[in-house]
């Protein structure tokens, strides 16, 4: 009987499959062995990658998102291929790296950080979109990147940064692409001239579903100055213990990381 608390890594069968229908199959059963339910964009965003197009998967947030990005990375082990995971700052990276670790098993995951390098062999690496552009730079379309998933790829219209985000699409022709964000415009120019460089369609799955509801709250008592010091205080505390004990229980889930 399959374990359902086994993480995905466990359900690459051995020897690797290639065919995108038993990947898929394997992937969703996983999904439904943890207990996930996917949402309509979800489904169309996992076919659509299978049938090996690009995706700009424009959803709210909330809605799964990462779980569509799992769909690639699994099926990039499963292939015996390389996937990266890109995103706008360390912490990101670092938080998503941890989180791979626990799906895929320590071993199958690496960070590229520029401060940090961790088994940058992996066949997942969670890095930086500056990082993956400086390769792209050097290697350009020879560089080994298969699956390239970029989350929070609105950064590519910032005019500062966005050039990390636009490189991996200039030079990587060979790669098929998730690009993901909750805050996207309209995409339109990037899609059609993305399909014209590496001669791949790309599908545009977008939701306004708001899985995660907002919640608004309205308050008639004046924000003086000592009652935002008194927030300002409490956040500081609330943040300082997270931290505290997000770190406890990394070294204790991960202590082949931190040695």
């Amino acid at each position: 009987m399959t374990n359902p608390n086994a993480n995905l890594g466990s359900r690459v069968p051995a020897g690797g499959i290639t065919d995108p229908e038993q990947v898929l199959d394997l992937f969703l059963g996983w999904a439904a062995d943890a207990g996930f339910d996917l949402y309509s964009a979800q489904e169309e965003a996992l076919l659509e990658l299978m049938a090996d197009r690009h995706v700009v998967l424009d959803t709210p947030t909330g809605s799964g998102k990462s779980l569509v990005a799992l769909g690639l990375h699994f099926r990039g082990l499963c292939e015996g291929r390389t996937s990266f995971y890109t995103s706008p700052i360390k912490a990101l990276a670092s938080e998503k790296f941890f989180s791979l670790c626990s799906d895929f098993g320590a071993d199958n995951v690496g960070m590229l950080t520029g401060d940090a390098s961790v088994n940058r062999d992996a066949p997942i690496i969670c890095c930086t979109a500056e990082v993956l552009s400086n390769m792209a730079l050097r290697q350009g379309a020879a560089l080994d990147a298969p699956y390239v998933v970029m989350d929070e790829f609105h950064f590519y219209d910032d005019r500062e940064r966005g050039v990390a985000w636009q490189v991996p699409l200039l030079l990587l022709e060979k790669t098929q692409f998730l690009l993901m964000s909750a805050t996207l415009g309209n995409t339109a120019v990037i899609e059609a001239y993305l399909q014209e460089r590496t001669g791949v369609e790309v599908s545009h799955v977008h939701s306004e579903d708001r899985p995660v509801p907002l919640e608004y709250e309205y308050r008639e008592t004046p924000l003086t100055p000592e009652i935002l010091t008194q927030e300002l205080v409490k956040y500081r505390d609330i943040v300082a213990e997270y931290r505290k004990r997000r770190s406890q229980w990394e070294k204790q889930r991960h202590p082949d990381v931190f040695v």
